[in-house]
């Protein structure tokens, strides 16, 4: 059998049904048996799209997609999509041509060290240079993307090795075992101790609760102990908005807007699950850390400790660990009882109701009409900037598996294509993408796969005409404003223009009444829609260097 043919039937027996790429002839060898295979193909216009739109995917499926493409640039326009999945935990197998074996290291036509230089962006990478090692390479690649801590895997393949004919049959071929590590009794039960213990204890619901889909038993845990949870930014829609044990997010940016700063400050011990205590999240760590005690678990031993000192550091899956938890609690016998403050009453002071007396829209105001225009099944997808910000402190999600964002990258052009990748994998939810004037332009061509394969991606662009985050670093921190303004994004860049070129409908709205009539437009167009939402130019968005000084504007 020819070894792509075999590939190409692993991948199918590992459960992949849906590819994000761009043939070329590095890859051509390969692609030839994913035509008659069952697995959906879809052709991106750009190589680091098909990462982005296989990173979407897996946030909204819960299961690995494809990314594949042709070798030399193509392959090295993988770096950037690989960087944010691996940022954010999120696993996809990667695959990428490359020249015969013969010219390895010879400086031949785009023939480039990728698997070198992913090393550090992805979990592992293999170039494959005895095609007899594909059956073992592709399981451990499996293996490795989605044991542990999740995150990508990339194998390049030289043109030789995809046309080898190797000795292969598929129902010998053994399926990858995904690895856990459960916690002991112990360590479980001392957690519910200390919080017992605790006069004011509060939960930190990390992403990768969510991606353990541990989310359910976190809360009914914290229902039975009567204690607040907080979530990262990552875990936004972990828990409803207006359920009375919701205290909001944390951060210095996303969280800045929230009852979440203030709960978390008033804490004495903090119950940490499947987040990683990032800089955005905890800001200045001296003061983040206090006089607090830190439990904290988390799959990779590398987090423990690594920037918050621990009273209980515990190495666990939150799939294994939450329902343990849980179990705990009710062991004891007993509902706890604890009295906190309305969250709900102090979330309406972060709340910006639109008003219809300004000549301008507010952009923090705009999030509002977006959180009345769209229903909890709605998935939303944002990259870096200002616009971000304003969407992870302003929107409400209600339901996990519904919030997509470059978290820990921050990557511009994420949003579009990560929204097609979530469009595919939920099989045809809509999918709202918040995006602003200026990364609008990184990877806008990805809106014409949208437009092709008829997806319900709704771009919504927050236009105030300047690069709103980095003119707020510029001002605040440096006392100057250069190279940011670019008034005429509001003018003479015409972004309907744009979106029909590549056959999607579009318009732009100036006012609160012509943007409620567009998303309900958007909402019901069968195809993607692009809505110019134009808002004010110099709103800054609430931030701070920890999180007991966030400045509120």
């Amino acid at each position: 059998m020819q070894a792509s043919e075999a590939i190409v039937k692993i991948l199918e027996k590992e459960g992949i049904t849906d590819a994000f790429g761009i043939p070329g002839a590095g890859i051509n060898c390969l692609y030839k048996y994913l035509e008659k295979a069952p697995i959906k193909h879809y052709l991106m216009r750009h190589e680091e799209a098909a990462v982005h739109a296989a990173d979407g995917y897996y946030r909204a499926a819960g299961k690995p997609a494809l990314a594949i493409c042709t070798s030399g640039p193509g392959a090295t326009n993988f770096v950037t999509g690989l960087y944010t999945a691996w940022q954010d935990s999120i696993p996809l197998i990667a695959i990428t041509g490359q020249a015969v074996t013969a010219q390895l290291g010879k400086g031949a036509f785009q023939c480039v060290n990728i698997a070198e230089i992913v090393k550090t962006v992805c979990k592992k990478s293999w170039c494959v240079t005895n095609a007899n090692t594909i059956p073992t390479v592709f399981r451990e690649a499996f293996e490795t993307a989605l044991s542990g801590r999740p995150g990508p895997v990339l194998i390049d393949l030289p043109l030789d090795v995809q046309m080898a004919n190797i000795e292969f049959d598929i129902n010998e071929y053994t399926l990858s075992k995904i690895k856990t590590t459960k916690p002991s009794k112990a360590s479980i039960e001392k957690t519910v101790k200390l919080l017992d213990e605790a006069k004011n204890p509060v939960i930190i619901m990390g992403g990768g609760v969510i991606l353990a889909h541990a989310e359910k038993e976190l809360v009914q845990f914290a229902e039975y102990m009567g204690i607040p949870v907080i979530t990262t930014y990552m875990a936004k829609g972990g828990i409803p908005v207006d359920h009375p044990l919701n205290a909001g997010q944390a951060g210095i940016q996303v969280g800045a807007a929230s009852s979440g700063n203030e709960v978390f400050l008033g804490a004495d011990v903090v119950l940490g699950i499947g987040c990683r205590f990032t800089d955005r999240h905890t800001g200045n760590s001296v003061i983040y850390q206090g006089e607090r005690k830190f439990i904290h678990i988390d799959i990779d031993p590398n987090e423990l400790g690594k920037i918050i000192k621990t009273e209980l550091g515990i190495i666990a899956d939150a799939a294994d660990a939450v329902p343990m938890l849980l179990e705990a609690a009710r062991t004891a016998g007993k509902v706890r009882t604890r009295q906190h403050p309305s969250f709900a009453e102090m979330r309406k002071k972060f709340i910006h109701y639109p008003d219809s007396n300004k000549k301008v829209m507010d952009p923090r105001e705009v999030f509002e009409v977006i959180n009345q225009a769209f229903d909890d099944e709605t998935q939303y997808t944002t990259g870096c900037g200002i616009t971000q910000i304003w969407s992870g402190q302003y929107q409400r999600i209600n339901k996990p598996r519904k919030y997509f964002p470059s978290g820990g990258a921050g990557t511009l052009g994420y949003d579009i294509p990560a929204a097609i990748g979530a469009v595919a994998g939920s099989k045809g939810k809509k999918t709202a993408c918040l995006i602003g004037d200026f990364g609008f332009t990184f990877l806008v061509e990805e809106i014409a796969v949208a437009a092709v394969y008829k997806m319900p991606v709704i771009v919504l662009i927050i236009n105030n005409a300047y690069l709103g985050l980095i003119r707020q670093n510029q001002n605040k921190a440096f006392n100057y404003e250069y190279e940011v303004r670019m008034e005429y994004n509001k003018g003479v860049m015409d972004y309907v223009k744009v979106a029909e070129g590549f056959a999607c409908k579009a318009e732009r709205v100036f006012t609160y009444p012509e943007l409620e009539k567009a998303l309900k437009n958007a909402i019901a167009a069968q195809g993607p829609y692009v809505i110019d939402i134009v808002v004010e130019d110099t709103t800054y968005c609430d931030m701070g260097n920890d999180i007991a000084h966030i400045n509120h504007f």
